[in-house]
């Protein structure tokens, strides 16, 4: 069990820190975004000793990075598209979390390619070449076999173990790699920005940042419409797909991927990934993804979004149609849309070039020095966050003058990483908080806030005494993820709110 009072975010604490930035509103670097990068960026700046202040208008994890498919990609992709660099970065970027950052929320997942009659030679040949440079990117990365086992091809009967609903007939065994994967994107969010804040970093959320500058802006509390000018000797924009807004010299280009959330039991408890090609495409597949709470994620969709940036994406029906028709074709028993509990969409940040499809657009981030002296840091992709938190902090110090240590988040663990698990804890518990699963435990009843959900009213509790959960849509949208099902938000909000009663 951990403790560690400074890690924790809370109501008073946010008051108290938006007094203390009235009072002294001079600060090393502002970063305005609370997602993935955002609170990267905090953290790296913050444990080089910088004064530093996280501002976001709405939550931590609020935008895109709590739409992804929640996996810590090793970038075998971009290496099939001839973009080397990128892909060894996602390799070494993903060991850190595996190994150091974040064990215990990062897990090995199988990925499973079933090798049916729809699959040919030629298919089947590209894909175990694939898996193999998979290896070898893994081991250029360094990271163990022991982390992420090799590739190899797998009978009939090993592939129905791992993926029960697959069709049978004609099935020739399969293709298995491994690939990292998150239990929550929305958990490492908030457990970084956690550890930021044990680093001395102020993590302000419903705090938005208007009028900025390279050396200043001015910050509005949304909830009480007060308002403070602070002066930063350097501002990093971290917005994400909204990084325009807050420097308009930056050109996105965002491209929405969608997931459908279906129920694990449907698709026998899969315990891989069910990955299938994409008819007439040969780089791209879809996935259906086992996760927590009894859930499986199939996506992902790579389509243009054009005009204003929605605050929550939607997904399309043509999307929804397209992740069940592809899936089918390696299903026993199709998928409808009565198997569907719920869906969810993000949009990519990625930088405008002015041509080609969003799906064939570079997913290097970029650095870049506005004409109002704003450091914004654009594009890349969750696993990628942490380099690119560096980067942007480089940059921040050049831009400021300031004096600062090393970057140190190689080898920085976020609150809860430990090899040692608490014991007599639910399994599920321990999944989510690591090493701080027993501190959960003493936050409040280890029962479940409602039938068939193995989310505890101790963990909303937690939400709101360590993990600045403000309102309803905090604690069951992004501290948990019980909001992806409507029905069964519904049935928690009752429990949501006597948590918020009690804070």
């Amino acid at each position: 069990m951990q403790d560690n009072p400074q890690s924790a975010l809370n109501a008073d604490r946010r008051r108290r820190e938006l007094s203390d930035l009235g009072e002294r509103p001079e600060i090393d670097v502002l970063v305005i975004g609370g997602g993935i990068t955002g609170v990267g960026t905090a953290l790296d700046a913050a444990s080089r000793g910088l004064r530093t202040v996280l501002v976001d208008k709405h939550d931590l994890a609020f935008g895109t990075s709590r739409w992804s498919s929640k996996l810590a990609h090793g970038g075998l992709r971009y290496l099939a598209s001839g973009n080397v660099g990128i892909a060894r970065e996602s390799a070494v970027e993903r060991g850190i979390l595996m190994t150091r950052t974040a064990p215990h929320l990062v897990r090995a997942l199988p990925q499973l390619v079933p090798l049916l009659p729809s699959v040919s030679l030629f298919e089947k040949t590209l894909v175990r070449i694939g898996f193999l440079a998979g290896d070898a990117l893994r081991a250029t990365a360094r990271t163990p076999s022991s982390v992420l086992p090799r590739s190899r091809r797998i009978g009939a009967g090993k592939t129905t173990e791992l993926a029960p609903t697959v069709r049978r007939a004609g099935l020739r065994g399969g293709l298995l790699a491994y690939d990292g994967q998150l239990v929550d994107d929305a958990r490492l969010v908030v457990a970084l920005a956690r550890t930021a804040a044990a680093h001395g970093a102020s993590v302000l959320t419903r705090v938005g940042a208007y009028d900025v500058t390279g050396d200043s802006a001015r910050l509005r509390d949304e909830l009480t419409g007060e308002e403070m000018t602070i002066r930063a000797r350097a501002v990093v924009n971290a917005a994400g797909v909204w990084a325009g807004q807050v420097d308009p010299d930056i050109r996105l280009k965002p491209s929405r991927g969608t997931h459908l959330v279906l129920p694990a039991q449907l698709l026998g408890n899969p315990t891989a990934a069910l990955t299938v090609p994409i008819p007439g495409e040969t780089n791209r597949f879809v996935f259906a993804l086992p996760a927590q709470l009894g859930r499986v994620y199939l996506g992902l969709t790579d389509e243009a979004v054009d005009g204003p940036v929605p605050d929550v994406p939607v997904a399309s029906d043509g999307e929804i149609d397209f992740l069940l028709d592809t899936v089918n074709t390696a299903l026993a028993t199709p998928l409808t849309r009565s198997d569907v509990l719920g869906t969810f969409a993000g949009l990519r940040p990625l930088l405008d070039t002015g041509e080609g499809k969003t799906a064939d657009l570079s997913r290097n981030h970029a650095v870049l020095r506005s004409s109002n002296g704003v450091v914004s840091v654009v594009g890349g992709k969750l696993t990628t966050y942490r380099k690119m938190a560096q980067d942007a902090v480089d940059a921040a110090v050049e831009a400021g003058g300031l004096t600062a240590r090393a970057c140190t988040t190689t080898n920085l663990p976020a609150v809860g990483a430990s090899t040692v698990a608490p014991r007599n804890l639910p399994a599920s518990l321990v999944a989510r908080y690591g090493s701080e699963a027993g501190l959960v435990a003493e936050a409040g009843e280890l029962t479940p806030i409602a039938d068939g959900i193995d989310v505890t009213h101790a963990e909303l509790a937690f939400a709101v005494s360590h993990e600045g959960a403000l309102d309803v849509d905090d604690l069951l949208d992004r501290r948990t993820r019980i909001g992806l099902v409507p029905a069964d938000r519904a049935s928690a909000v009752a429990a949501a709110e006597r948590a918020l009663s009690g804070r």
